[in-house]
């Protein structure tokens, strides 16, 4: 990552998010963006589309598939 005070990056399990998008709007650098693509369950999920995640894990605690 290159963003100034980037600690780590997030790794999503795309295959199992249902698409709730709560990670989204709890994402503090606000870096986590709803792909146009589907996964095999057919729900669109977050991707990382830009640097500058911190490492928080926020996304994953508020995450109700731990995803």
């Amino acid at each position: 990552m290159s963003a100034r005070g980037s600690r780590g990056t997030v790794t999503i399990a795309t295959e199992r998010c249902k698409g709730c998008e709560l990670c989204i709007p709890a994402c503090p650098p606000q870096v986590l963006e709803m792909s146009s693509e589907v996964n095999a369950i057919g729900f669109r999920y977050p991707i990382l589309f830009r640097d500058g995640c911190t490492g928080c894990e926020l996304c994953a605690e508020i995450c109700p598939d731990f995803c």
